[in-house]
């Protein structure tokens, strides 16, 4: 298999999969479990019951328990990107005359998202007690609709507050709750939402700025070899964008692996983040809309927003 196919299937791979993860991220029925509910079925009767018995409850302690496997990954793949670009990427950057702000930046993203990252895995992201419970009582308005008044959680035994829900991974009740992120190893509630947000837009920062700063290694080596300017031996034929891109590849695989990643992790978190902007601005106009058609009660008005607020924080 020659490098133009070995490329070709890299670009493909890694652009469906940030396709498929914009597309799908935060749904349920997706192409990956409907594939994985096929597969499943295939090969589960090859496999003997132990192996699977192992297989569930692996599965089961990763994503339906509260530990700290992701939260390790996290770490290792973070130390892999700045090692690489601390070890190869920074020094050329200086030399290339880059601003030391400029090459520090990263490291100053890096210092705000560990500080921020620390402080989604550690807040309390809004749990119900029965010291508060009362007071979360009061704190969002049923709207008879999304949210009954008097449903009581089977677990805590507490009347639901509207918005919150039960987590089952972590065994609790939380208020405003919007989903469990085994990243942070916590649930995402009132308490820690603006500490996820800040989170997703520093890993977005970090990710963008390196995902730059390497391209822009990459180009002035290639400027700098000369290669654009050079021929096949014994030919008139210049060299063609691909050969470049082999070149930078055998030249440099780490790093031009390393900058599909942070790629992948940039629109990753960006369509994360681009998600929730949309929603704020579907408030806004919601509210526009129901200002100006006044005919609406009050309890239609109250449902509209509340709505609009649960899309926010999910």
């Amino acid at each position: 298999m020659d490098f133009v196919t070995l490329f070709g299937i890299y670009v493909a791979v890694v652009l469906t999969c940030i396709a498929l993860v914009c597309r799908y991220s935060g749904q349920q029925h997706t192409p990956f479990s409907r594939v994985y509910s096929t597969l499943s079925e295939i090969v589960s009767p090859w496999i003997p019951q132990c192996i699977q018995n192992i297989f569930y409850r692996s599965m089961h302690r990763l994503f339906h328990q509260r530990n700290r496997f992701f939260i390790y990954l996290h770490l290792i793949l973070e130390a892999a990107v700045y090692g690489e670009f601390s070890y190869e990427i920074f020094g050329f950057c200086l030399e290339m005359d880059t601003t030391l702000f400029n090459v520090c930046l990263p490291y100053f993203f890096l210092a705000i998202k560990s500080y921020i990252f620390y402080l989604c895995c550690s807040k309390d992201p809004g749990t119900l007690t029965k010291e508060n419970h009362a007071v979360q009582l009061k704190v969002y308005q049923y709207d008879d609709k999304l949210f009954q008044e008097g449903i009581v959680c089977q677990t805590c035994q507490l009347v639901k507050p509207a918005r919150s829900k039960h987590c089952s991974v972590c065994d609790r009740c939380v208020q405003r709750f919007d989903h469990h992120c085994v990243w942070v190893n916590n649930c995402i509630g009132a308490q820690n939402t603006r500490f996820f947000l800040l989170y997703l837009l520093s890993v977005c920062a970090m990710a963008g700025d390196i995902a730059l700063l390497t391209a822009d290694m990459l180009f002035h080596t290639v400027l700098r070899s000369g290669i654009m300017h050079a021929h096949y031996v014994g030919q008139q034929q210049p060299v063609g964008p691909l050969f470049v891109i082999q070149h930078l590849f055998m030249t440099f695989p780490r790093i031009v692996f390393m900058l599909g990643f942070v790629v992948f992790v940039f629109f990753l978190v960006a369509g994360r983040c681009g998600s929730v902007v949309w929603a704020a601005n579907a408030i806004r106009s919601c509210r526009g809309a129901l200002d100006k058609r006044m005919h609406y009660s009050t309890s239609d008005t109250s449902c509209c927003s509340n709505s609009f607020k649960q899309i926010v924080v999910s």
